[in-house]
């Protein structure tokens, strides 16, 4: 007999009255007898700003919201020392003890609502009331102005450029200190356009009420001076979570990662979205909400959470050393050359690799290489030319490690040969492994990188030989050309999901793709004596997978459209630009190795 969970899917409103007499206007919704969630909102916003969150949450929780004093339903204050941070948690307080009584409530909270519930949660009056607690683009001012102190003290690894670019990114906090002018920009209109300029077009972005914009402007007034002048250390083991959205006009990433010195149990995710996020990824919220509520009520850590803890402890570093910790990369073609020197390097910079190859014991081998580097790794047997593998391949992955911030459809195969003496087995099998594999890879790993909600990079092996005619490649070339333009047509497509595209053009790399490649239309004995030739030719130049390796993580950081490994791939590429006659008049005389 199955028994059906009552949810109340309008919320019912009442309120509770502050220690100051204030009144609170309070929603609730949801499942009543499941775990409570309370959510605080922001500066200039109220409770509705988590309209579509609270939809989501619905299902599964007892969800609280309420108007901030001076917001939306509730009252306001008398004097500005009514809005600050010490009466701002006592009121989340009064709040916990009228929705949740008797057991901690998961917080969760944006803006301003995540600065006061910074303030809440490392107080221990309160600390106890909170069974887990998400931050959105607020951080806590008392931690704030320690990070402002260590960029002072320690500028070098980029913390210079962080404290600049956070300072610029703050200047309006110095107008709102202004008497009586912020008011009059509130009322003309003026801070309103001006708002919706600086977010950059956040589509979660809605035109406050003035009067609640004008009243909020008492909290920087209040609070901002004595915190981050006089930082307090306020630490909390209450389990915490941030979601830092990428295109955050007002709040850097960097500013509200640092917090591994102020919590027993930091996580952090880099979510896709602007300031207002809440508003429009509100399923990427709720899942988030949801996997840190559920672990901490006792289930499994999701993939998700445990990286998020990684990047957390690693969010102090310099930025170059900080920057893979907690990721996780998939290469294919990760058994030997590129793409085993390739997972190397990126585990190197602590990355957890996924190694795919269609030789099982080559993979097994750069596995074992990869974990003596103390990190996790595993390795698959998958040939990439198979749509079924490659779905069963990204599925398998996705749910026993999560969504991966990195793929690289790196496998392939060479072939050498006229045109005419190319079969059309050979064209297919190419086209199987080289195109194929890389649509395969981008389809079944994009999609989910896409829904994740948390960008990503997705980089794909092409060629030199992707611009650079020859009458002896016409199958290579083909496929990496169209490799490189896959790559730039998807790199357009999945830009506003902050996943960039990466197309590689190695050159001249000694790998073992040299002793494999097929020359087409030459008997046995001749092939080999081919494939010998040019094995030692590309022996001679000597550019190794490794130092082609440490390009490809460069420009995977950079988020190049177009990287060329080697000089002469360089070359080639300024040559197709600017001398493309030239190359084909070359391309007409007969190449042999």
């Amino acid at each position: 007999m199955s028994h059906k969970v009552e949810v109340a899917a309008v919320p019912r409103t009442r309120r509770v009255t502050a220690s100051d007499g204030v009144s609170l206007a309070v929603q609730e919704c949801g499942v009543p007898d499941g775990p409570v969630i309370v959510a605080v909102h922001g500066y200039p916003d109220d409770h509705t700003v988590w309209d579509g969150v609270v939809e989501l949450l619905a299902k599964k929780f007892h969800v609280v919201t309420y108007d901030v004093r001076g917001a939306g339903a509730s009252t306001a204050p008398t004097s500005r020392a009514g809005y600050a941070l010490d009466q701002l948690a006592d009121d989340l307080g009064v709040v916990l003890d009228a929705v949740s009584p008797h057991q901690p409530a998961h917080l969760i909270a944006h803006d301003w609502g995540s600065i006061q519930a910074w303030h809440a949660v490392t107080d221990e009056r309160l600390a106890t009331r909170i069974a887990s607690y998400t931050s959105i683009s607020g951080p806590c001012l008392d931690h704030v102005g320690h990070w402002f102190r260590s960029r002072l003290r320690r500028p070098g690894g980029g913390r210079f450029r962080e404290l600049v670019q956070q300072g610029l990114s703050s200047g309006y906090i110095g107008f709102f200190q202004l008497p009586g002018v912020p008011e009059a920009a509130w009322r003309s209109g003026v801070l309103p356009r001006l708002m919706r300029l600086l977010s950059r077009g956040d589509t979660g972005l809605r035109a406050p009420n003035p009067d609640d914009a004008i009243r909020g402007l008492e909290l920087y007034r209040e609070n901002m001076r004595g915190h981050l002048v006089k930082p307090g250390l306020r630490r909390t083991t209450v389990p915490v979570q941030v979601l830092a959205p990428t295109d955050d006009a007002f709040v850097g990433t960097p500013m509200q990662s640092d917090i591994a010195a102020w919590t027993t149990e930091p996580r952090l995710r880099r979510v896709v979205g602007g300031h207002w996020i809440v508003r429009s990824r509100p399923e990427v919220i709720a899942r988030c909400i949801t996997e840190l509520a559920d672990n901490v009520d006792g289930a499994p850590a999701s993939n998700g959470l445990r990286r998020a803890a990684v990047r957390a402890a690693a969010a102090s570093l310099p930025a170059a050393r900080r920057r893979h910790h907690g990721s996780l990369v998939v290469v294919t073609g990760a058994g030997s050359g590129i793409g085993r020197a390739t997972a190397l390097a990126f585990a190197q910079r602590g990355a957890d690799v996924v190694i795919a190859d269609i030789n099982p014991a080559a993979a097994s081998d750069t596995g074992a290489a990869v974990r003596e580097l103390g990190v996790r790794a595993t390795a698959y047997q998958v040939d990439v030319s198979k749509a079924d593998e490659m779905a069963r391949f990204a599925k398998e992955v996705i749910n026993e490690y999560g969504v991966p911030d990195v793929v690289i459809n790196n496998a392939g195969i060479g072939m050498s040969g006229s045109f005419l003496n190319t079969s059309v087995e050979d064209w297919q099998r190419i086209i199987d492994v080289n195109l194929w594999g890389v649509i395969h890879g981008c389809r079944e790993f994009g999609a989910a990188m896409v829904e994740n909600g948390e960008g990503g990079r997705i980089v794909n092996t092409a060629s030199a030989a992707a611009y650079l005619p020859s009458r002896a490649l016409s199958a290579y070339s083909t496929t990496k050309s169209a490799v490189l333009m896959l790559s730039e047509c998807l790199r357009g497509e999945l830009a506003e999901h902050k996943i960039g595209v990466v197309a590689i053009c190695p050159g001249l790399v000694h790998t073992n793709i040299t002793a494999t490649t097929k020359f087409v239309g030459l008997d046995d004995s001749e092939q080999q004596r081919r494939q010998q030739s040019t094995t030692a030719f590309y022996d001679k130049r000597n550019y190794t997978p490794e130092r082609a390796a440490i390009q490809i993580v460069r420009a995977t950081e950079r988020n190049t459209a177009l990287a060329p490994v080697t000089p002469e791939a360089w070359a080639a590429l300024a040559a197709s630009r600017l001398t493309p006659a030239l190359l084909r008049a070359a391309a007409r005389r007969e190449v042999s190795v």
